[in-house]
């Protein structure tokens, strides 16, 4: 396979392009608006892909090339690609081909008479049988057609994929190892596809046990008893805050007044410390307590409310709906 790529090469070569010289895709020498300018153009780009051994990439080029401006000398490029990316059948269909559409003065028919030589060594045969039948054949992610086949198909050697797929069935893929020669039969059954049987279901709110009650009924008693607390904390703030205010305006006054004692600022200074600290340590405590109990009541309210909604659903073939109920 190396001496035939490095020969394909060497035609392509700048100055000995015999394949170019076979047919009339040089672009250079076409109008614009002509379909061989664009094949040409194609056509370079797989001369260059090829030189460089990305083959499956020069193999799309020449087969656009050949789709655009049809041409022998491209279809024989088609086919000696084929054979590098060891797509055996496919090189075999293209050569048969190329020596029914050459003349019989073409130079390269000897050449390619013992090419498919070899190549009939290297394909077998695969028969496919669908049930249903008109199922969407393909073989390696290649289409191939629509089962019944009206012959057996001729396939590389090797690990083959064969997948078949129809509307309403299952796709269903197998594999299977195919040597030279060999004659390989594959039934494949396409099951319908699953469908979902209509039915219509409630899903119940959860049980309430009794434990759950009581739990309920407990720790409504305790947020009772947290707004009652935050209110007495809040007078106590209150209270506090007042004899604060009191205490500050009794030594404002005593320190404007002449004489007065150290002894008498001190205590005044000293009570108002004492209230104010009162007042603060109260409301403080106050706003805890009212956040946590406020809170307490907020997810209480909540989960009664969410233990009252029911779910319907009805599940069809081709349509779903869901039923929320609050």
């Amino acid at each position: 396979m190396t001496s035939r790529a490095a020969r394909l090469r060497r035609m392509f070569t700048p100055g000995l392009l015999l394949v170019m010289a076979a047919c009339p895709l040089r672009a250079g020498a076409q109008d614009a608006d002509d379909p061989t300018h664009e094949a040409g153009k194609h056509f370079q780009r797989a001369v260059a892909l090829y030189s460089e051994t990305d083959y499956r990439a020069a193999l799309v080029e020449f087969k656009r090339a050949y789709a655009i401006a049809p041409n022998v000398a491209v279809l024989y490029n088609v086919g000696e690609t084929q054979y590098q990316v060891q797509d055996y059948a496919g090189a075999l269909a293209t050569f048969t081909r190329y020596l029914a559409e050459s003349t019989a003065n073409e130079p390269r028919r000897a050449e390619v008479e013992s090419t498919l030589q070899v190549l009939r060594t290297r394909v077998g045969h695969l028969s496919v049988v669908t049930d249903p039948v008109g199922a969407d054949l393909s073989i390696d992610d290649q289409p191939v057609g629509k089962t019944p086949l009206d012959d057996r198909l001729v396939v590389s050697v090797g690990h083959r994929k064969v997948t078949a797929s129809l509307t309403g069935r299952s796709v269903v893929t197998r594999f299977v190892d195919v040597a030279a020669d060999d004659n390989v039969s594959l039934n494949l059954a396409l099951p319908a596809a699953a469908e979902p049987p209509a039915d219509v279901f409630e899903l119940p709110p959860p049980p309430r046990s009794e434990a759950a009650t009581s739990s309920r009924g407990g720790g409504a008693a305790l947020r009772i008893a947290g707004w009652i607390g935050t209110g007495v904390l809040a007078a106590g703030a209150g209270s506090m805050g007042f004899l604060a205010l009191k205490e500050a305006r009794a030594l404002s006054q005593s320190r404007d007044s002449y004489p007065t004692t150290g002894a008498t600022l001190r205590q005044e200074s000293k009570l108002t410390l004492t209230y104010s600290v009162l007042a603060d340590s109260l409301t403080g405590a106050a706003v805890v307590l009212g956040g946590v109990t406020l809170y307490s009541t907020l997810s209480s309210r909540i989960s009664s409310h969410a233990s009252e909604t029911s779910l319907r659903a009805w599940l069809g073939p081709t349509s779903a709906n869901v039923e929320l109920k609050f």
